[in-house]
């Protein structure tokens, strides 16, 4: 995991368990909302590219690569 990634989850989680303590400011929540909007964004990127790299082989020996639906 790079290490900005890992420095923003970890941010995430000390704000979602200082959230269930003793609460946010205003602008504790507006960073957690756009660290969790980056977070997801990169999830995305990466259980695509993930798919992308999926093949099927049939029985011949042939390569089919996963189609994105339109």
């Amino acid at each position: 995991m790079p290490q900005e990634e890992s420095e923003r989850l970890k941010r995430i989680n000390e704000l979602a368990k200082k959230a269930k303590t003793v609460g946010l400011t205003d602008e504790e929540k507006a960073e957690r909302d756009k660290l969790r909007k980056e977070y997801l964004l990169d999830f995305r990127k990466k259980v695509r590219a993930q798919i992308e790299r999926i093949e099927f082989v049939d029985e011949n020996g042939n390569r089919t690569p996963v189609k994105r639906k339109q």
